[in-house]
């Protein structure tokens, strides 16, 4: 893991195109704002998990039910 100190203002680059501006401190928090590209998906860590985790549940589907579709067809 890389760390780096930033003042208010201040910016870090990661590649040629995004960049993450120091906005705010405070005493528990800091706002960033984040300048990239509009292709690339940017998620607090939390709901990425989130999502990540219902895109396995979605993938792996229910047996149960494509045993009934398979009836059907």
């Amino acid at each position: 893991m890389l760390v780096l100190s930033r003042k208010k203002n201040q910016e870090i680059m990661l590649g040629d195109d995004i960049k993450v501006t120091i906005l705010e401190t405070g005493e528990d928090f800091v706002k960033i704002g984040i300048d990239a590209p509009k292709d690339l998906t940017i998620l607090r860590s939390e709901l990425y998990k989130e999502v990540k985790q219902e895109n396995l549940s979605a993938a792996s589907g229910d047996k149960n039910a494509v045993d009934k579709l398979k009836g059907f067809l």
